[in-house]
């Protein structure tokens, strides 16, 4: 009889060099965390448009404010993550960092959002140093009802799990606002590492990062962050930033923060609504029969079809251009005036992207049609 391993349940037994595969959450499945019940909030990567190499202000409001009357229709809730990748972040200086949060919340004064937090001016460091989050974390937390997602960097991605924790924590004592862990996944740059159990479990005791985001080509990280908060109960909220299993995060009845949220915003706030069953007090669009619509099987595989054509891989294995596509994307919608991506962003598409995403669009604009979702192009 072939021999079975004793897994890890109690966090008590995790050590710095634990493995995932050495815990009862890496061999959860799907079916035990399945909830029909939460319309999780999703958090939409927002893209800074250019036009003639200048940020398209006009598109920038223009878009946020459709994601809005898509979330409005769906009664989900949304929040908008700023200065992410989606928004040039490695490529912005500090005043136009500065800029997008002002004019944001200027236009949308009572808009929650999160924006993007990594080191700044670390380039000829040896060591990882905390205060080269600082910059930009003063000029975020100058602002209320938002939350700051602590974007990795080389040095600090490098670190072993115990001084990476230190490091963490040594960020929190100087956040005001909320914290969210972000995971930076490896196909945008190759140092990226995930967090080990260990590692993620103390950042999702520390009470300032209320939640984490993660994405992975190659395991499921986020499924075993969501198996370990809810077996263990912890008081932290794993948001899926996994563009390529969008519905994953939908049937867990967890956050999303992906740029996806943006080219398919629509489409997956339908899905949202569609997932819950008719008893759910803020579900917008009932079946009339207790259940839910099973119809959101074809609308995920619909939307996810069009997401791996947005976030496929280019000849160096990275998703990165992606931004580039989803700017084509909302040309195409009419909400802003260019594809242009940031004059200073290396990751871009060829020439023929506007053509490639005219067909990754049409089998999503035919189930929309199909199913009477609004606002994608009809």
């Amino acid at each position: 009889m072939a021999d079975h391993r004793a897994l890890i349940s109690n966090p008590a037994d995790l050590k710095p060099s634990t493995a995932w595969n050495e815990t009862v959450w890496a061999y959860t499945s799907e079916e035990e965390l399945v909830d029909h019940t939460t319309k999780a909030r999703l958090c939409v990567a927002t893209l800074l448009p250019f036009k003639d190499k200048q940020p398209d202000w006009d598109g920038f409001t223009k878009s946020v404010r459709w994601m809005q009357q898509c979330a409005a229709h769906y009664g989900v809730e949304m929040v908008f993550v700023l200065n992410a990748d989606t928004g040039y972040i490695f490529d912005l200086s500090n005043e136009l960092y500065a800029e997008v949060l002002k004019r944001f919340r200027a236009e949308f004064p009572e808009q929650r959002f999160i924006t993007g937090i990594t080191a700044r001016g670390a380039e000829n460091d040896t060591a990882f140093k905390a205060e080269r989050y600082w910059p930009l974390l003063d000029i975020a937390q100058e602002h209320a009802n938002c939350e700051m997602m602590i974007m990795t960097s080389k040095l600090l991605n490098t670190l072993e799990n115990e001084p990476r924790r230190d490091a963490y924590f040594q960020i929190a004592e100087h956040l005001i606002r909320p914290g969210i862990a972000h995971a930076l996944e490896p196909s945008f740059v190759p140092w990226a590492t995930p967090f080990d159990p260990w590692l993620f479990h103390e950042i999702a005791l520390h009470p300032t990062y209320v939640g984490g985001k993660v994405s992975t080509l190659d395991e499921p990280h986020f499924h075993y962050w969501a198996a370990m908060c809810k077996g263990l109960n912890l008081p932290f909220s794993p948001h899926s930033g996994d563009d390529y299993g969008i519905a994953t995060a939908i049937k867990l009845g967890l956050p999303l923060l992906i740029g996806a949220g943006v080219s398919a915003c629509p489409l997956i706030c339908a899905a949202r609504d569609m997932w819950l069953l008719d008893s759910v007090a803020d579900k917008k669009f009932k079946t009339g029969t207790g259940r839910f619509d099973t119809r959101v099987y074809k609308l995920f595989e619909a939307f996810q079809s069009f997401e791996d054509l947005v976030f496929r891989l280019d000849d160096r294995m990275s998703a990165s251009p992606y931004k580039h596509s989803t700017a084509h994307v909302l040309h195409q919608l009419g909400l802003i005036d260019s594809p242009e991506a940031h004059p200073d962003c290396k990751d871009l598409r060829g020439v023929n992207e506007a053509q490639r995403m005219t067909e990754a669009m049409r089998r999503p604009k035919r189930l929309a049609k199909k199913l009477g979702i609004p606002l994608f192009g009809e």
